[in-house]
This record gives structure tokens, sequence and C-alpha cells, in this order.
């Protein structure tokens, strides 16, 4: 089990986000949105748990969510599903979404795509996922 200090968890995440902060770890923690600091020994220490969360948490928001969503959602999650949410935080990064031709096909399906690929290819894919997501719906 790593442990972690507040501050080692903010230069951690903040790998992913420079916009994250020691105080936003400290203030998630004091609301209640990462589960209590383990203690080992006398101290109280992050774990690779909590940076599951953090992870889940940053995600989560990029895409829209609320912290009062975020913590309701989380609750009902397996530890599994937190750390899966919190893997794709890279997808959500603005460089990366930035130059990107968003498609919402459907309110479950969004495609991101590239302009490096080509407006034929483009509409293939979009043009295969929609009708793939309407025969799926008709079953």
């Amino acid at each position: 089990m790593n442990m972690y200090t507040a501050k080692q968890v903010a230069e951690l995440i903040g790998k992913d986000d420079p916009e994250f902060q020691l105080r936003t770890v400290r203030y998630y923690t004091q609301i209640g949105l990462v589960p209590p600091l383990e203690l080992v020994g006398n101290k109280r220490v992050y774990t690779d748990k909590h940076i599951d969360y953090f992870r889940a948490i940053l995600t989560l928001s990029k895409s829209g969510e609320t912290l009062a969503a975020i913590q309701t959602k989380l609750q009902s999650l397996s530890s599994e599903d937190i750390a899966r949410i919190g893997e794709s935080l890279h997808l959500y990064q603005s460089k990366q979404m930035i130059g990107n031709e968003t498609f919402i096909i459907s309110d479950d399906l969004i495609i991101s795509v590239s302009p490096r690929i080509s407006a034929e290819l483009r509409a293939n894919v979009i043009e295969t996922v929609t009708r793939m997501i309407k025969e799926d719906g008709s079953r």
C-alpha cells in the first residue's frame, strides 16, 4: 500500500491537471468526497484508493458533474469502477479535446474525432455507429 501526504497527492494529481492544488485535496477531504484517511501508526495518510477517487472526481467534474452529484455517484460505485473512471481522465484534457470535433450520437454515446481523420472516414464512422445504436435499440 502506497502512502501519501496531502502535498504528495496534490503533486501527483497536479501532473494530470495543473490546476489541482493542495487546497483542493484538503477541501475534497473535508467535505467527504474521498473516503476517510487511513491511520498508519499515529499518522493519517492517503493511499492509492484516494488517488483513484481524486482522479475520478476530476474526470467527472470535467464532464460537467457537480460536486454533489459526484459524491452521490461515487458512493454507489465499486473501487474498480472508481479506478476505471479515473483512468479516463486523459480523455478530458483540454489540449486533446479543443482540436477535436464532438458528435453526440445518443444520450449514452458521444464521439470525439481528431481533425487528422479524413472527412470520408469520419462520416463513415458516425454513420456506422449511429446505425449500430439504432439496431441495438430496436431489439
